[in-house]
């Protein structure tokens, strides 16, 4: 009986500690008016499919909010660093999706470098009072597998993370253009995950 008794405070302690980390990544409760800003390279843009089939574009239908695509092919993670925050002071969105590094890790450059360029766009966003999601970017290979760096960066930062949802569209041949890029259907499915994830974190309401 001790021993179940033991175990059973553990099991509630447990239980507590993981509340408190869901309890910190709610994220506030858009409003209709409030303008989202997807931030990234190709994989926001759309490169794959045709302009109204990217997924900010369908993420906008699915949410009746404005979704702004700020997505351009070929960025690495440091002139991402450096784009961003201008475009936080001349849009002042609410929220930020980023969905950045993939150049990076297609460049092999330094990933402690990348770590360091998403924070400073996190950072940007945060002074000014914009709350931030991310998408995790798989290593090209087998299995397709989220870099290590995001569940990291945004388990430290307490911030939501969309995991595994883009290794995994691009480990299906149905939802790619290409070996690095959606098509129309994949970026759907992107949108419908990131919705949910909104959902999911008291963003939708």
């Amino acid at each position: 009986m001790k021993i179940f008794m033991k175990l059973s405070i553990a099991l509630l302690l447990l239980l507590s500690l993981i509340s408190c980390n869901n309890s910190d990544k709610v994220l506030t409760s858009l409003r209709p008016n409030d303008v989202i800003l997807a931030f990234g390279d190709s994989l926001t843009s759309g490169v794959g499919t045709r302009p109204e089939s990217n997924y900010p574009t369908q993420l906008s239908s699915f949410l009746g909010r404005k979704v702004i695509n700020a997505g351009v092919p070929g960025e690495i993670s440091a002139e991402g660093a450096r784009r961003l925050p201008g475009l936080l002071d001349q849009l002042r969105p609410e929220l930020l999706i980023l969905c950045h590094g993939g150049n990076d890790i297609l460049q092999k450059l330094n990933l402690e470098e990348l770590r360091a360029n998403l924070r400073r766009m996190y950072e940007a966003a945060n002074q000014r009072d914009i709350e931030v999601i991310v998408i995790a970017v798989p290593q090209l290979g087998l299995g397709l597998e989220d870099v290590k760096l995001y569940r990291e960066l945004t388990d430290e930062l307490q911030i939501p993370l969309l995991s595994e949802v883009l290794g995994t569209l691009l480990a299906d041949n149905q939802y790619k253009s290409d070996l690095t890029h959606l098509n129309g259907q994949g970026y759907r499915k992107l949108a419908e995950a990131v919705a949910d994830l909104l959902a999911a974190n008291g963003a939708l309401r």
